[in-house]
Order: structure tokens, then sequence, then C-alpha cells
């Protein structure tokens, strides 16, 4: 696979200039099929090699978590412009990873994430009597009504329509053959400072009317 092949949100994580992480440049050229002239033999030391260092990652991050200064971790999740989306992209897969991998683990996902946020919770108040709740839930997105969200839609019923309506109507949306996603980024775009206008407007009668009502 040629960089030129790599998805575009992987083109930053693939670059074979990249600097080693959990995994070696060496490492990254074989997930991505650059390099093939391994026998099966070197092809199993590689991938035992890859699950070692991944399961010690693991473990360092008890080690970070508890003694990384804060200077340092602010500087880590501080990236470059130019780079914050791939950033923010790594740290999507990061979870999606860990989720997956941890199907069938003795501890439930939503377990290990409710205690660790709590523990984040506790490090930022400076206590143990901070106390979180820690709400997590999958749940799949099922059948809709198109025509009662369409109906909402042009009746401009925002506010009536569920997450799982919305996630399921974009989705359908990008499946039409008439779905141009670069005709609807600039049609959007034109439309962005028409919203931003009424937005401000809306925000300045709300505290004019919420004036009148206090004074």
């Amino acid at each position: 696979m040629s960089q030129d092949d790599v998805p575009q949100s992987l083109r930053t994580a693939a670059d074979s200039d990249r600097p080693r992480g959990i995994l070696t440049p060496s490492d990254r050229d074989f997930l991505l099929g650059r390099k093939t002239d391994y026998t099966d033999h070197s092809k199993k030391q590689k991938r035992n090699r890859i699950r070692r260092r991944v399961r010690n990652a693991v473990l360092d991050f008890s080690i970070l978590f508890e003694y990384l200064e804060e200077r340092d971790r602010e500087t880590v999740f501080d990236p470059d412009d130019e780079d914050r989306d791939a950033y923010t992209q790594g740290i999507t897969d990061m979870l999606a990873f860990l989720h997956l991998g941890t199907m069938g683990y003795h501890t439930p996902f939503r377990d290990m994430l409710s205690e660790g946020v709590g523990k984040a919770e506790q490090r930022l108040a400076g206590s143990n009597y901070r106390m979180v709740n820690v709400e997590f839930s999958v749940e799949p997105v099922g059948q809709i009504d198109v025509d009662e969200v369409v109906e909402k839609l042009e009746n401009e019923e925002f506010a009536q329509l569920t997450d799982e309506e919305l996630r399921a109507f974009v989705r359908l949306l990008t499946m039409s053959d008439s779905f141009s996603p670069e005709a609807t980024r600039e049609e959007i775009k034109d439309r962005v400072d028409e919203f931003a206008e009424r937005t401000d407007e809306s925000a300045t009668v709300r505290e004019r009317n919420l004036e009148e009502l206090t004074n």
C-alpha cells in the first residue's frame, strides 16, 4: 500500500517519516502492507513483537497517569493545528480499539470507563470525595419512520427529532444516489452566515426581553 492508497483520515498516522510510537516505522509498513517480503516465520515473529509492545504500552499508562507531570500531559494533548484532525481521529480510534479489544474481557468496558473517568475527576478535584456518575450504553439504531422524520423537518420541529432518527436519517441520506457531499458542503457553507446572523438576532431579542421582564 502506497501513501496515496491510504485513506485520507490515516495519512498523518501512516506517514513513513513519523517517529516511532507504540509501533515502529517497520511495524507500520508491515500492518499497512507496504512491505511484503516476509516469510511465514518472520510474519509470526513480527506479530508477536507488536502484541507484546501493545500490551506493555497498556501497562505504561498506569505510570503515565500517576507520574507524568501535568505540563507534559497538556503538551501531549495540544497538537499543532495541521495535526489536530488526525490526532482527534487517533484518540477516537484508540477508544474504538479498547472497546473492541475488551469485548469478552473479565471486566466490562463500561466499568473500566466509569472507574477511569472517576479517577480523573478525583485528580482534578484533588480529593477522593469527588464522586461522579458516568453513563455509558450502546443502543443500536433501529428502523425509523421516514415520513414522520420528513414531516418534522418540513414543520421545522427540529427539537422533536430524536438522536436515533437524526443519525439514521443522515446515514440514509448519504446512501442516496442523489446525495453529493461536495454540493451539500457548498450549500451549507453558503447558509452558515445566515444561520449565525439569525442565531445572534435571537440571542439579542432574548436578552432584551429578559431585561424587560426582570426590571
